[in-house]
Protein backbone atom coordinates (compact mmCIF):
# COMPACT_ATOMS: atom_id res chain seq x y z
CA UNK A 1 0.00 0.00 0.00
CA UNK A 2 1.18 3.40 -1.22
CA UNK A 3 1.96 5.88 1.62
CA UNK A 4 1.62 8.59 -0.44
CA UNK A 5 -2.05 10.51 0.72
CA UNK A 6 -5.09 11.52 -2.18
CA UNK A 7 -7.55 14.59 -1.47
CA UNK A 8 -10.18 13.72 -3.44
CA UNK A 9 -12.00 16.58 -4.92
CA UNK A 10 -15.66 16.46 -6.40
CA UNK A 11 -16.35 19.25 -8.54
CA UNK A 12 -18.53 21.93 -7.06
CA UNK A 13 -21.86 22.22 -7.63
CA UNK A 14 -23.35 22.61 -11.55
CA UNK A 15 -26.82 23.52 -12.52
CA UNK A 16 -27.59 19.74 -13.49
CA UNK A 17 -26.48 18.76 -10.52
CA UNK A 18 -29.35 21.28 -8.72
CA UNK A 19 -31.40 19.77 -11.30
CA UNK A 20 -30.69 16.06 -10.66
CA UNK A 21 -29.32 15.80 -14.05
CA UNK A 22 -26.76 13.28 -15.17
CA UNK A 23 -23.85 15.01 -16.35
CA UNK A 24 -21.30 11.62 -17.12
CA UNK A 25 -18.12 12.63 -19.04
CA UNK A 26 -19.90 13.58 -22.28
CA UNK A 27 -21.31 17.12 -21.15
CA UNK A 28 -19.38 19.78 -19.64
CA UNK A 29 -22.09 21.59 -17.52
CA UNK A 30 -19.79 24.95 -15.72
CA UNK A 31 -20.31 25.60 -11.64
CA UNK A 32 -22.87 27.92 -10.65
CA UNK A 33 -22.59 30.39 -7.63
CA UNK A 34 -22.77 28.07 -4.77
CA UNK A 35 -20.23 25.27 -6.95
CA UNK A 36 -17.70 28.13 -6.84
CA UNK A 37 -18.10 28.99 -3.24
CA UNK A 38 -17.44 24.85 -2.67
CA UNK A 39 -14.37 25.14 -4.44
CA UNK A 40 -13.10 28.25 -2.44
CA UNK A 41 -13.90 26.10 0.73
CA UNK A 42 -11.85 23.09 -0.28
CA UNK A 43 -8.85 25.30 -0.62
CA UNK A 44 -9.15 26.01 3.52
CA UNK A 45 -9.75 21.92 4.29
CA UNK A 46 -6.57 20.86 1.92
CA UNK A 47 -4.66 23.42 3.63
CA UNK A 48 -6.08 22.25 7.54
CA UNK A 49 -5.51 18.73 6.40
CA UNK A 50 -2.31 19.31 4.38
CA UNK A 51 -0.46 21.59 6.86
CA UNK A 52 1.30 22.48 3.88
CA UNK A 53 -0.41 22.85 0.66
CA UNK A 54 3.01 24.07 -1.83
CA UNK A 55 4.73 21.12 -2.40
CA UNK A 56 1.00 18.89 -3.22
CA UNK A 57 1.03 17.57 -6.63
CA UNK A 58 -1.90 18.76 -8.16
CA UNK A 59 -3.96 17.19 -11.32
CA UNK A 60 -7.81 17.05 -12.34
CA UNK A 61 -10.21 15.85 -14.55
CA UNK A 62 -10.28 18.29 -17.94
CA UNK A 63 -13.48 18.57 -17.45
CA UNK A 64 -14.64 22.08 -17.01
CA UNK A 65 -15.97 21.84 -13.95
CA UNK A 66 -13.30 19.53 -12.44
CA UNK A 67 -10.72 22.20 -13.78
CA UNK A 68 -12.67 25.46 -12.66
CA UNK A 69 -13.03 23.99 -9.11
CA UNK A 70 -9.37 23.11 -9.02
CA UNK A 71 -8.33 26.77 -10.76
CA UNK A 72 -10.58 28.26 -8.12
CA UNK A 73 -9.03 26.11 -4.90
CA UNK A 74 -5.62 26.99 -5.98
CA UNK A 75 -6.27 30.96 -6.02
CA UNK A 76 -7.33 29.98 -2.30
CA UNK A 77 -3.87 29.00 -1.61
CA UNK A 78 -2.23 31.40 -3.32
CA UNK A 79 -0.91 29.04 -6.28
CA UNK A 80 -0.98 30.07 -10.02
CA UNK A 81 -4.59 28.96 -10.57
CA UNK A 82 -4.08 27.49 -14.01
CA UNK A 83 -0.69 25.42 -13.19
CA UNK A 84 -1.92 21.97 -12.65
CA UNK A 85 -2.08 18.82 -14.57
CA UNK A 86 -5.40 17.64 -16.22
CA UNK A 87 -6.04 13.80 -16.93
CA UNK A 88 -8.21 12.37 -18.82
CA UNK A 89 -8.57 9.37 -17.24
CA UNK A 90 -10.04 11.42 -14.60
CA UNK A 91 -13.30 12.26 -16.18
CA UNK A 92 -16.81 11.10 -14.92
CA UNK A 93 -17.69 7.72 -15.45
CA UNK A 94 -19.96 7.76 -18.86
CA UNK A 95 -23.89 7.57 -19.00
CA UNK A 96 -23.74 7.41 -23.04
CA UNK A 97 -27.35 8.31 -23.68
CA UNK A 98 -28.97 8.21 -20.64
CA UNK A 99 -26.61 11.77 -20.14
CA UNK A 100 -28.76 14.88 -19.25
CA UNK A 101 -31.82 12.77 -17.93
CA UNK A 102 -33.01 12.60 -14.72
CA UNK A 103 -33.77 9.31 -13.07
CA UNK A 104 -37.41 10.45 -12.63
CA UNK A 105 -37.41 10.53 -16.54
CA UNK A 106 -35.13 7.18 -16.84
CA UNK A 107 -37.48 5.37 -14.76
CA UNK A 108 -40.29 6.34 -17.16
CA UNK A 109 -39.02 6.20 -20.42
CA UNK A 110 -37.02 2.94 -19.51
CA UNK A 111 -37.98 1.34 -16.45
CA UNK A 112 -36.20 -2.17 -17.48
CA UNK A 113 -32.61 -0.93 -18.15
CA UNK A 114 -32.77 1.15 -14.80
CA UNK A 115 -33.96 -1.98 -12.86
CA UNK A 116 -31.19 -3.83 -14.38
CA UNK A 117 -28.58 -1.04 -13.09
CA UNK A 118 -30.38 -0.89 -9.53
CA UNK A 119 -29.71 -4.73 -9.95
CA UNK A 120 -25.75 -4.34 -10.17
CA UNK A 121 -25.07 -0.83 -9.96
CA UNK A 122 -21.26 -1.93 -10.17
CA UNK A 123 -21.14 -4.01 -13.44
CA UNK A 124 -24.04 -2.47 -15.70
CA UNK A 125 -23.32 -0.93 -18.02
CA UNK A 126 -25.57 2.45 -19.53
CA UNK A 127 -26.43 2.21 -23.62
CA UNK A 128 -23.40 3.46 -24.87
CA UNK A 129 -21.53 4.38 -21.36
CA UNK A 130 -19.39 2.73 -19.44
CA UNK A 131 -19.68 0.55 -16.11
CA UNK A 132 -18.05 1.61 -12.26
CA UNK A 133 -16.13 -1.62 -13.01
CA UNK A 134 -14.78 -0.78 -16.21
CA UNK A 135 -14.45 3.44 -14.81
CA UNK A 136 -12.19 1.88 -11.77
CA UNK A 137 -9.78 0.22 -14.93
CA UNK A 138 -9.46 3.89 -16.32
CA UNK A 139 -8.94 5.55 -12.91
CA UNK A 140 -7.03 3.29 -11.66
CA UNK A 141 -3.84 3.68 -13.94
CA UNK A 142 -4.57 7.49 -13.95
CA UNK A 143 -3.65 7.27 -9.80
CA UNK A 144 -0.94 4.54 -10.58
CA UNK A 145 1.09 8.00 -12.01
CA UNK A 146 0.26 9.96 -9.15
CA UNK A 147 3.80 9.49 -7.26
CA UNK A 148 3.41 12.49 -4.38
CA UNK A 149 1.08 13.50 -2.02
CA UNK A 150 -1.40 14.69 -4.60
CA UNK A 151 -4.95 17.01 -4.55
CA UNK A 152 -7.27 15.26 -7.26
CA UNK A 153 -10.18 17.21 -8.51
CA UNK A 154 -12.58 14.64 -9.85
CA UNK A 155 -16.50 13.61 -10.20
CA UNK A 156 -18.42 12.14 -7.92
CA UNK A 157 -18.01 8.31 -9.94
CA UNK A 158 -14.41 8.68 -10.11
CA UNK A 159 -14.51 9.51 -6.25
CA UNK A 160 -16.65 6.21 -5.38
CA UNK A 161 -14.63 3.71 -7.52
CA UNK A 162 -10.98 5.39 -5.40
CA UNK A 163 -13.20 4.82 -2.02
CA UNK A 164 -13.55 1.33 -3.23
CA UNK A 165 -10.08 0.68 -4.92
CA UNK A 166 -8.28 2.80 -1.93
CA UNK A 167 -10.33 2.31 1.06
CA UNK A 168 -11.84 -0.56 0.75
CA UNK A 169 -15.21 0.43 0.45
CA UNK A 170 -17.42 -2.59 -0.86
CA UNK A 171 -18.84 -2.03 -4.22
CA UNK A 172 -22.49 -1.58 -3.47
CA UNK A 173 -22.06 0.87 -0.51
CA UNK A 174 -19.91 2.69 -3.04
CA UNK A 175 -22.32 3.31 -5.76
CA UNK A 176 -24.62 4.77 -3.08
CA UNK A 177 -22.60 7.13 -1.83
CA UNK A 178 -23.74 10.72 -1.85
CA UNK A 179 -20.37 12.05 -2.88
CA UNK A 180 -20.45 15.33 -0.97
CA UNK A 181 -19.12 18.68 -3.15
CA UNK A 182 -17.53 21.21 -0.94
CA UNK A 183 -15.81 18.52 1.10
CA UNK A 184 -12.38 16.90 0.66
CA UNK A 185 -12.14 12.84 1.00
CA UNK A 186 -8.43 12.02 2.20
CA UNK A 187 -7.40 8.67 1.33
CA UNK A 188 -4.54 7.56 3.24
CA UNK A 189 -2.50 3.82 4.09
CA UNK A 190 -6.06 2.26 2.66
CA UNK A 191 -8.67 4.11 4.68
CA UNK A 192 -10.41 7.70 4.42
CA UNK A 193 -11.73 10.21 5.99
CA UNK A 194 -14.21 13.22 5.08
CA UNK A 195 -13.33 16.54 5.41
CA UNK A 196 -15.63 20.11 5.62
CA UNK A 197 -14.81 23.59 6.10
Amino acid sequence: MSKRRIFLVRHGETDWNLAGRLQGGGHDIPLNDLGREQAAQTARVIERLSGDPHPLGYVASPLGRASQTMAILRAGLGLPPDDFRRDDRLKEVSFGRWEGSTWTELRRRDPVSVAARNADPWNYVPPGGESYAMLTARVLSAIADIAQDSVVVTHGGVVRVLLHALAGMPETQATELPVRQGAVYLVEDGAFEMALV
